[in-house]
């Protein structure tokens, strides 16, 4: 009889090692991206070739102009600029909080320990986009009461410069 019950072991595998790999199977998935990042505007970056939206924040974009001291600035491009020199080179880890339309990670990243959405939002190159969070809504007050960025002068909402040049209100 003992040798039956041996046998019967051999068939079916103990459940702690299917659940293990399930888990391995599926870990890619859940993935974090870590590595050098390139900007592709002020609110998007790339790692290792994949396309990372950062979450709960909107940034002009590259051909966006804003107005301070009665002068037009490209606040889309200062946005990029800024976030690039924030990196400075430095490994950027993204943690995933999902997929948006245009298929790209969405995600809150650190840089140096940093949380880079928050620094955006709170030097002013980027707003808190309320539509989808709420989580950096104090930044973007501080970054108005101390007039930094965006807030020392006049410009278009992000997504209402979007709305109005292509009639689309998402970020492409």
């Amino acid at each position: 009889m003992a040798g039956s019950q041996q046998s019967g072991l051999r068939l079916f595998p103990p459940v702690g090692v299917v659940c293990l790999s399930l888990i391995l199977s599926l870990s890619p998935v859940f993935a974090e991206p870590a590595g050098p990042a390139r900007v592709i505007d002020g609110d998007t970056i790339e790692i290792q070739g994949a396309r990372i939206r950062l979450a709960g924040i909107d940034a002009p974009e590259r051909g966006q102009w804003c107005s301070a001291a009665q002068q037009k600035y490209r606040c889309g491009q200062e946005a990029s600029a800024a976030l690039g020199q924030r990196i400075g080179g430095q490994i950027v880890r993204c943690v995933v909080r999902g997929i948006d339309l245009y298929r790209r990670d969405v995600a809150t990243c650190f840089s140096g320990g940093e949380n880079l959405n928050a620094w955006l939002v709170r030097s002013g190159h980027a707003v808190a986009d309320r539509r989808y969070s709420r989580e950096y809504v104090e930044d973007e007050a501080e970054a108005r009461r101390e007039r930094r960025g965006l807030w020392r002068g006049e410009f278009d909402w992000p997504q209402d410069w979007r709305r109005a040049r292509h009639g689309a209100p998402g970020s492409p």
